[in-house]
């Protein structure tokens, strides 16, 4: 399976790129919010270098093998989730994906749906099947800049908790280390039951929004 592409840009169309690597030109079908990405970079025989992190996808209905790529690990993450939604296929997710992944995901945990309608290809009734199957689940997703169930059972446990959301935030997110933590202390004082990192993100996001 290909996870990440590395090559040089050899063209680029309205939702495709051709990429040269190892010898073998690869078509992949990138997203919307791509665009000013690729529009940066030079296409031909000498152009630019291009990274993208990719998506694969095949199945017997394709006559041949879907990659999309993405700019960075969290968009294809959050792609992966809304995947999930029923009757949501590889490229009709790829082309809703018209704005950037924080304003998708803060409408979902906002349950939006005038928002999200206005994503390439999603009436109202597709936006509450997204917002019904994903809300709750994006909150780290909602946190991205635009530029369990049971509480833990062991001190250990949040310790992990606590290390896995700051890890996201500093790494991922571009908190400052001093920022991430106050956040975290905050969420986890807020409710002290928070049992998942996936939980403390959504608790965070609820601050932030109503602070």
């Amino acid at each position: 399976m290909i996870c990440y592409l590395e090559g040089r840009l050899l063209r680029k169309g309205d939702d495709s790129v051709l990429v040269l690597a190892g010898g073998v030109g690869y078509e992949v079908l990138v997203l919307p919010i791509s665009q000013q990405y690729l529009h940066s970079l030079r296409a031909g025989k000498d152009g630019d270098e291009i990274r993208l992190f990719i998506s694969y996808h095949h199945s017997q209905h394709q006559s041949r093998p879907l990659l999309i790529g993405f700019e960075n690990e969290l968009e294809r993450e959050f792609f992966e989730k809304l995947i999930s939604v029923e009757d949501m296929g590889p490229t009709a997710a790829a082309k809703a994906m018209t704005k950037p992944v924080a304003i998708i995901a803060r409408a979902i945990e906002e349950r939006d749906v005038p928002m999200l309608t206005r994503l390439d290809g999603i009436g109202k009734r597709k936006a509450e099947k997204i917002i019904a199957t994903l809300n709750g689940k994006v909150g780290k997703f909602a946190l991205m800049s635009e530029e369990e169930g049971a509480p833990p059972s062991t001190e250990e446990d949040r310790e992990a908790i606590v290390r896995e959301a700051l890890n996201a935030l500093v790494d991922q997110l571009g908190y400052r280390s001093v920022e991430a933590r106050k956040v975290v202390e905050e969420a986890m004082k807020r409710n002290p039951a928070i049992s998942s990192a996936e939980e403390l993100f959504e608790e965070i996001f609820r601050g932030q929004k109503t602070g």
